[in-house]
């Protein structure tokens, strides 16, 4: 009783968020390279040109790179993403919310574009909001995104119950190739479900956490038994004059956290905000640490060095990362985007299996 309870409640939870999931599998494979195929499509946008006049050529100083740019584009700055491979342009963000992708070294412009232009851009648009944004500016579809993914957890632990029910559950696990299709899909489904189910459950999980991201913490702080800790700026009023010290609060900020690379860097919009450097430390898998600097006096103002935080914070912080496979290495990437096809496969190998049964014994579900 309990099984077929269980069965029906699978299939109809499927049925409701198949066509979410998909779109999930399919838009997760892609940005797992979506930046190596936007290179490989227009490299003269994304790429650096390769010679040895350019390798010989010093990075243009902070000050220097951000005036040529706001007087090409007559906007402000909001932030700046260097690179550290020397052949990618660096990544700029105005005021207006248009990007630039620029040579750091010239301060020539490639590419002037809004996210969703872009192949990546796009494919995120359409990965986490189904590409819709209302009149007000919000994404109301990134909801349902989220309790498709929510659905998608509730789907494997129901489906692990599922195969440890029967007796004789490890002989289930092998996979005949020479069976009938109806067969062969129903033990790769069991199969590839046991074996990916706890990779799955958090990939969804640090998925929603970016929706859901105060239920999500609190999760992680209950498992860890930890707080997650977060930035804490806090600086006396900056001294303000006429004319700002960028190159300087740029190397007093960069020196705090001098094993670190900076991974972005945001300047001050007004009077009244510090030059602020987000900066990715050996031991971290993504930049959570940050320093401040006054950009007028050039002095540091406050540091916060995320890979001595807590086990709650170092798990939180990993989330991004452990969510797009980027992380010891290629393998892990080249796992990582056969893992996101899964959700695609399950939906439909179920709904094929669920047709079948149907087809057979009448009206079983």
């Amino acid at each position: 009783m309990l099984k077929l309870a269980l069965r029906r409640v699978h299939l109809i939870l499927a049925l409701a968020s198949g066509l979410f999931l998909i779109n999930l599998s399919i838009t997760g494979a892609l940005l797992t390279y979506a930046k190596e195929i936007q290179a490989a499509i227009n490299p003269q946008y994304w790429l650096l040109p390769d010679n040895k006049s350019q390798k010989l050529r010093p990075l243009l100083p902070l000050s220097t790179l951000t005036k040529r740019l706001e007087q090409q584009t007559k906007q402000k700055i909001q932030f700046i993403q260097p690179e550290e491979n020397p052949q990618t342009p660096w990544q700029v963000r105005l005021e207006n919310k248009h990007y630039l992708s620029v040579n750091p070294y010239t301060a020539n412009i490639l590419l002037a574009y809004e996210f969703s232009d872009t192949f990546y851009g796009f494919t995120m648009s359409w990965h986490r909001w189904l590409l819709y944004t209302d009149n007000d500016n919000e994404r109301p579809m990134q909801l349902w995104v989220s309790i498709a993914s929510l659905i998608f957890i509730f789907e494997l632990i129901m489906g692990f119950i599922l195969w440890v029910k029967p007796k004789h559950r490890l002989k289930r696990l092998k996979v005949r190739w020479k069976a009938k299709n109806k067969i062969r899909f129903m033990q790769l489904h069991a199969t590839l479900g046991l074996i990916f189910c706890i990779p799955l459950i958090l990939i969804a999980f640090s998925g929603i956490s970016f929706f859901w991201p105060d239920e999500t913490k609190q999760t992680v702080e209950w498992l860890s038994l930890s707080k997650v800790e977060q930035p804490n700026y806090q600086h006396a009023p900056l001294i303000s004059q006429e004319n700002l010290q960028l190159d300087k609060a740029y190397n007093a900020a960069t020196s705090s956290l001098a094993e670190g690379s900076v991974y972005r860097i945001y300047l001050p919009n007004d009077k009244e905000t510090a030059l602020a450097l987000r900066i990715k430390m050996p031991q971290e898998s993504h930049a959570y640490s940050w320093s401040w600097a006054d950009p007028y006096s050039g002095e540091l103002l406050s540091v916060f060095d995320a890979s001595q935080t807590s086990i709650a914070t170092k798990i939180w912080n990993f989330k991004y990362k452990f969510h797009i496979g980027e992380f010891i290495g290629w393998p892990v990437k080249l796992l990582w985007l056969f893992i996101s096809l899964m959700p695609c496969f399950f939906v439909l190998s179920g709904i094929y299996l669920w047709i079948k049964r149907k087809y057979k014994y009448g009206n079983e579900y």
